[in-house]
């Protein structure tokens, strides 16, 4: 019986893999661009949206990887 995915690897950044990290570094610097933009007074580019799509879906891959993946399959080079 295989054995139950360790849900701790879909909130707590210790337990995230690169792209887990990639993906929430991104969409802290979004939400930081989008602030920053707000504060300034400045119109958000057109398709600004997507980049929270973007986003999440690399977050989303990362996550099925780093629950389902092979945990001694590593790729390193």
């Amino acid at each position: 019986m295989a054995d139950k995915p360790n849900y701790r690897k879909l909130y707590h950044p210790a337990a995230f893999n690169a792209w887990q990290t990639i993906a929430f570094t991104g969409i802290v610097m979004t939400l930081g661009a989008q602030l920053v933009l707000a504060l300034i007074g400045q119109p958000k580019p057109d398709g600004f949206h997507w980049l929270y799509v973007v986003w999440a879906g690399v977050f989303v891959l990362g996550s099925l990887t780093n629950l389902f993946g092979k945990p001694d399959d590593h790729h390193h080079h």
